[in-house]
C-alpha cells in the first residue's frame, strides 16, 4: 500500500476521515486501513456486523444478444446455467493459461444483462481484456456510477431487515435482489442486493448509486447501533479474508499460475464449452500439477510473510508465502502459500524463512475457521 496523493476517493472518503479512519492508498484509491485496531474490527464482523466500502470494485455491464455468448468464452464458469436473481463466481483467464482476474458475475436479466464485479486494480485491465475479446455484446465500464457497501457478519440479515423491511435470512447465498431503500430525503432508491462476500460470514453487497452511497452507509451505521455494527477498514477485510483462505488477485492468483494449483478447479466448467486459454489451462493439468495452495499453521513463533520462502524437511525451496497474518479468531499465525505436491498432504511439516532463520510450520485444513 502506498500514501500517494493521487489517489481516487470513493463517495465515502470524507465521511471515513469524519469517523477517524487511517487512510492508505490501495489499487489507486484512498481507502479506510482501520478505524480502530485491527482485531476489534475483525472480531466485530465475526460476532456482529459490520461495514465495508468496497466503491473501488469496477462493475462492468455486458448487455445485448451477444451477453451470454461473450461471457461464456470469457470466462472459465458456466454462466448459461444462470437465471436472473443468481450470481457466480468465476475466473477471467488469458490464453496462456493463467489469469487476467477472479470476478462475479451477476445475472440480471437472463441470457442478455449482466453485471461483473472486478478487482479494483484490474478494472482497465479487465475492461481492456473484455473488449478486445469481445463476441460481439454491448460493454460498458459502469464503475463510476456505483458506490458499493459489503455488510457482514452473524447480525447482518437483522440489520438489512431494519432497512429494507424484509427478511433476507431464506435468501440463498449468491442470489441477486433489486430492492429499493428510502433515503434521508424519503425518496426511494433502486439498489441491486447480492449474497455475497469476503468474509466467510452472512451478509450481502449492496450496489448503491454513487451519489447515494453515503446516505445508506450513514443509515446502517445509525439504525445497526443497537447490533452492535462499526465501519470496518482494509486491514481487517484481509484477516477475514486470509482466515477463510479466499484468493486476492496478485497473491494466490495472477497472469502465471494455473487456477487448478490455486484449488479454482470448481470454477471451471471445460466440458460444459469452450472458453478462452482452455486448451492451455487443461494441459496444466494433464502434464500434471507441480504445486499446490495449501494452508499453515505456525508451529514455532513467526509470522508468515507474503513472499517469505518455504522449506522441506529436507531443507529444499518448495514454494512460498502468499498471504501471511497473525489471525485475531485463533490468536495465532497462519499463512497461505504454494508448496510442492510432494509438501501439501495435511499434517506436513514445513520451513518457513524469516529473515534467514527456518521456522517450523504445518500444512493443514483450511478454512482456517469453521
Amino acid at each position: 500500500m502506498d500514501s500517494s496523493t493521487e489517489n481516487k476517493k470513493t463517495p465515502l472518503n470524507e465521511n471515513h476521515k469524519k469517523r477517524g479512519a487511517k487512510m492508505v492508498g490501495f489499487a489507486g484509491w484512498e481507502m479506510p486501513i482501520q478505524y480502530t485496531q485491527l482485531k476489534d474490527e475483525h472480531r466485530c464482523v465475526r460476532t456482529h456486523v459490520g461495514l465495508f466500502d468496497v466503491s473501488h470494485m469496477g462493475e462492468i455491464r455486458i448487455q445485448g444478444p451477444q451477453a451470454l455468448a461473450t461471457l461464456q468464452w470469457l470466462t472459465t464458469n458456466d454462466v448459461a446455467k444462470l437465471s436472473a436473481g443468481q450470481a457466480q463466481y468465476s475466473l477471467l483467464p488469458n490464453s496462456t493459461g493463467g489469469l487476467v482476474d477472479d470476478i462475479i458475475v451477476y445475472c440480471l436479466k437472463e441470457d442478455s444483462d449482466y453485471l461483473v464485479c472486478v478487482n479494483a486494480s484490474n478494472k482497465d485491465k479487465d475492461f481492456d481484456w473484455m473488449i478486445k475479446n469481445n463476441k460481439g455484446a454491448k460493454i460498458t465500464d459502469e464503475s463510476d456510477q456505483w458506490g458499493q457497501i459489503a455488510v457482514q457478519g452473524p447480525k447482518a440479515h437483522d440489520l438489512l431487515k431494519l432497512i429494507f423491511n424484509e427478511a433476507l435470512d431464506s435468501v440463498k447465498n449468491f442470489s441477486v435482489l433489486n430492492r429499493k431503500f428510502t433515503n434521508s430525503h424519503g425518496h426511494l432508491v433502486d439498489v441491486i442486493i447480492a449474497t455475497t462476500g469476503y468474509t466467510g460470514e452472512r451478509g450481502a453487497e449492496i450496489f448503491v448509486p454513487w451519489s447515494e452511497t453515503e446516505d445508506l452507509w450513514n443509515t446502517l451505521l445509525d439504525k445497526g447501533q443497537s447490533l452492535g455494527v462499526q465501519p470496518i477498514g482494509l486491514g481487517a477485510r484481509d484477516t477475514l479474508r486470509t482466515e477463510m483462505k479466499y484468493s486476492l488477485y496478485g497473491h494466490e492468483i495472477n497472469d502465471e499460475i494455473n487456477p487448478y494449483e490455486s484449488g479454482l478447479g470448481w470454477a471451471i466448467k471445460p466440458d460444459a464449452k469452450d472458453f478462452m486459454g482452455r486448451s492451455a489451462i487443461l494441459k496444466g493439468r494433464e502434464q500434471g500439477l507441480k504445486r499446490k495452495l495449501v494452508g499453515l499453521k505456525m508451529l514455532d513463533k513467526g509470522i508468515p510473510r507474503e513472499n517469505y520462502l518455504l522449506f522441506s524437511k529436507n531443507g529444499e525451496q518448495t514454494g512460498w508465502v502468499t498471504s501471511g497474518t497473525h489471525s485475531p479468531t485463533l490468536d495465532t499465525p497462519i499463512g497461505i502459500g504454494y508448496v510442492s505436491i510432494a509438501d501439501s498432504e495435511i499434517g506436513n511439516e514445513i520451513f518457513v524463512d524469516i529473515r534467514g532463520r527456518k521456522v517450523k510450520a504445518q500444512v493443514c485444513k483450511t478454512p482456517f475457521i469453521p
